[in-house]
């Protein structure tokens, strides 16, 4: 057991307390995934997330801090993961009739450009850009349901519709 008065920033002991703790932060993300994979890379993303705030983060609440950001990240992949499936569900309209080969492949590079425009923003953005346009709530729903400010959403929008008209020449207009 270390002792709660030590500096998480000094190396050694940030070696002691990933020692004490990455067997049972690992076991935590496993029951939270089922997957040994994913649950490393959370692992490690948390102790790097930890690592880079040592000077923030008392010892003496280290742990919970850790684990609150391997939870907060398990649970932004699974926000992402729900957007991505949502996403993919949505299948361009294409119709049949008389549509010439020039037409076809014209929209396929369409829909191609608008997936990589859209797939460039991050994740926030596109999570509220697609909640937005494809699924069309309203910003105060996109607030409440992924928890955060009515402002934060539109300040996630406004980025994403920037982005978009830069990388995207449709949104130009």
């Amino acid at each position: 057991m270390l002792d709660p008065q030590a500096e998480l920033c000094k190396e050694p002991v940030f070696n002691s307390f990933y020692k004490e703790h990455s067997d049972s932060l690992y076991r935590f993300m496993y029951y939270k995934c089922g997957n040994k994979d994913k649950s490393l890379d959370l692992v490690q993303d948390a102790f790097l997330k930890i690592w880079n705030k040592c000077s923030e983060v008392t010892f003496s609440k280290a742990k919970s801090y850790l684990f609150t950001i391997a939870n907060n990240l398990f649970l932004n992949e699974v926000r992402h993961d729900k957007v991505v499936l949502e996403y993919a569900k949505i299948k361009p309209i294409t119709n049949v009739t008389n549509e010439s080969p020039e037409y076809i492949l014209e929209e396929n590079e369409y829909m191609d450009k608008l997936q990589n425009a859209i797939a460039a923003l991050t994740d926030g953005q596109r999570e509220v850009f697609l909640l937005s346009r494809i699924e069309e709530k309203k910003y105060a729903e996109i607030a409440t349901m992924l928890n955060i400010s009515v402002k934060a959403v539109e300040k996630r929008m406004m980025g994403a519709l920037s982005k978009l008209r830069k990388d995207f020449e449709y949104f130009k207009k």
